[in-house]
C-alpha cells in the first residue's frame, strides 16, 4: 500500500465549480481522471473501488462530479457529451496548474456515457493523453472522433452486456492506436457478479501502470 495524500478539491471549470477527491500516492508516475456515467457521481462505489486498486499500483486518481447538483437534476444534461468532455478537459487543465500534479502523465477512466467524454478528451489532447480505459462504455457516442485518439485504449465490457458489447466491437474497429478489448465473461453492464469488478480493476490498473509509468 502506498502512502497517499487525499485532498477534497474544488475545480473551477467555466462558470461551474466541481467537487472532487484527488489522491496521489508518494512517487506517483501518473494520474487517472475518472469520468462517471449518467446519474452517478464522484462517490460511485464501483469507480472508488477501481481507483483504490489503481492507487495501489502507484498511480494517482481524481474522481470528481462532472455536473453541478442543479445540472444533474436535468436528464438531458447527463447525456450532454460535449459538456462532459469540456468538464473533463477543464479538470485536466486544472491539474496541470497544480505543483503536485503538473508533471504527471494523465489517463482517463470512463464508465458508460463518461467513456465517450474520456475518448473525446483524449482525441483533443492527442499525445498529451497517456492512456484511456472504458468500463461498459457508450463509446459509440464518440464515434466521430475515434480515429483521432492516439492514446493506448482499453475497452472492458461484460460478456452478457450484449448491446454495449456490440457497440464496443464496432468502435474498437475504428480506433487507430494501441488498443485492447477485454470481455469479462458472464458479466452484465454493472459487473455485479462475484469477482467481476475485481477483474475490471486489475485490467485497468495493469493498463495505466504500463502506459503512465
Amino acid at each position: 500500500m502506498n502512502d497517499t495524500t487525499a485532498n477534497l478539491v474544488s475545480i473551477p471549470v467555466g462558470d461551474a465549480v466541481l467537487e472532487g477527491d484527488l489522491r496521489v500516492p508518494d512517487g506517483a508516475s501518473g494520474l487517472v481522471v475518472f469520468a462517471h456515467g449518467s446519474g452517478s457521481s464522484r462517490k460511485s462505489p464501483r469507480n472508488n473501488f477501481v481507483a483504490e486498486v489503481i492507487r495501489d499500483r502507484g498511480v494517482g486518481t481524481l474522481l470528481f462530479d462532472l455536473l453541478t447538483e442543479v445540472e444533474d437534476e436535468t436528464y438531458e444534461t447527463r447525456f450532454d457529451i460535449p459538456l462532459l468532455t469540456e468538464r473533463l478537459l477543464g479538470a485536466t487543465e486544472w491539474l496541470r496548474g497544480r505543483d503536485d500534479t503538473a508533471d504527471l502523465g494523465y489517463g482517463y477512466f470512463g464508465s458508460s456515457t463518461g467513456a465517450a467524454a474520456a475518448l473525446l478528451a483524449a482525441a483533443d489532447l492527442g499525445d498529451d493523453a497517456g492512456a484511456v480505459v472504458s468500463r461498459g462504455g457508450r463509446v459509440d457516442l464518440a464515434a466521430s472522433r475515434l480515429g483521432d485518439v492516439t492514446a493506448p485504449t482499453l475497452f472492458v465490457v461484460g460478456g452478457a452486456d450484449e448491446p454495449v458489447l456490440g457497440l464496443n466491437r464496432d468502435a474498437f474497429a475504428e480506433l487507430d492506436c494501441e488498443k485492447s478489448l477485454e470481455v469479462v465473461e458472464g458479466a452484465g453492464h454493472l459487473f455485479e457478479g462475484p469477482g467481476e469488478l475485481d477483474e475490471v480493476a486489475d485490467l485497468a490498473a495493469d493498463w495505466f501502470e504500463s502506459h503512465l509509468g
